[in-house]
């Protein structure tokens, strides 16, 4: 009962800038370019939202703040750096932290909504519904604060770009991650409603939903895992291309394709 999985290669990412090299989902439509932006990362300290940082870099981006709860643990970024990316001390479970950090950094065109949880539990095996809490305040409510705050200053800097990052998790439930595949579900829903209220100012809003990522977060998994750049590459470009949503790697694009052609088998 596999789901067949079709041909992709994480690594076109990071070998140049050929259009060529672009997946079918992705095509050219002139939206906005990486180089020259201002770009904010939520949970820069690690996994992917530091490699979000150091693509940004490459790709020409004139200036990151990297947000982390802990200002020290994007300081090796900082001094590796300067003046190009800017530290911020931001726990994404607060709104007034959102406000306050959204009031300081005016000059953003591009927020990267990575921070996340993920209590790895079931929905009923776990003891208590705290990791369920957990992820859903990180992962829809961080998101929802954030783009609330961010929203008008992204109209005021011409539209811009929002990438949420998902999980292919989002389009089915795993039962060994329950809770975290409805947090993420809940976050895809979200994604779809800001959508649809911030087309009107110019501001494009990317959904990546990528399989298993090399990151502490899955250290426990026994399978391929993507590397944490080639998906920060992937996204970037589909902010360049107008690309919406994106599924990243053999596992999460056999599971689009199985959710479009047997919805109950890949359930």
């Amino acid at each position: 009962n596999a789901i067949p999985l079709p041909d992709f290669d994480p690594d076109w990412a990071v070998r140049g800038e050929k259009e060529e090299a672009l997946p079918d989902q992705l095509q050219e439509t002139g939206n906005m370019k990486i180089a020259g932006s201002v770009a904010l990362v939520t949970g820069s300290n690690r996994g992917v939202g530091r490699a979000y940082v150091q693509v940004l870099l490459a790709m020409g981006a004139k200036k990151v703040y990297a947000a982390a709860r802990e200002i020290k643990a994007v300081e090796d970024l900082v001094k590796a750096n300067p003046g190009r990316v800017e530290p911020v001390r931001l726990d994404v479970t607060s709104e007034a932290e959102a406000k306050a950090l959204a009031a300081k950094c005016r000059d953003v065109s591009l927020l990267i909504n990575n921070a996340g949880a993920n209590g790895v539990s079931g929905a009923l095996a776990a003891t208590s519904i705290e990791a369920a809490q957990r992820e859903m305040t990180v992962n829809y409510f961080g998101l929802l604060h954030l783009t609330r705050a961010f929203a008008p200053i992204l109209k005021g800097n011409g539209g811009g770009a929002i990438v949420n990052m998902l999980s292919v998790v989002a389009r089915v439930n795993m039962p060994l991650l329950g809770t975290y595949s409805a947090s993420k579900a809940a976050a895809w829903s979200l994604t779809q409603a800001t959508r649809g209220e911030l087309a009107k100012q110019g501001t494009l809003v990317v959904a990546i939903f990528p399989g298993a990522i090399d990151t502490d977060m899955a250290k426990g998994f026994d399978m391929p895992k993507l590397a944490p750049k080639d998906v920060a590459s992937l996204a970037l470009k589909a902010v360049e291309s107008g690309t919406e949503d994106v599924d990243v790697g053999d596992m999460a694009q056999g599971v689009a394709a199985g959710m479009k052609a047997d919805p109950k088998k890949v359930e």
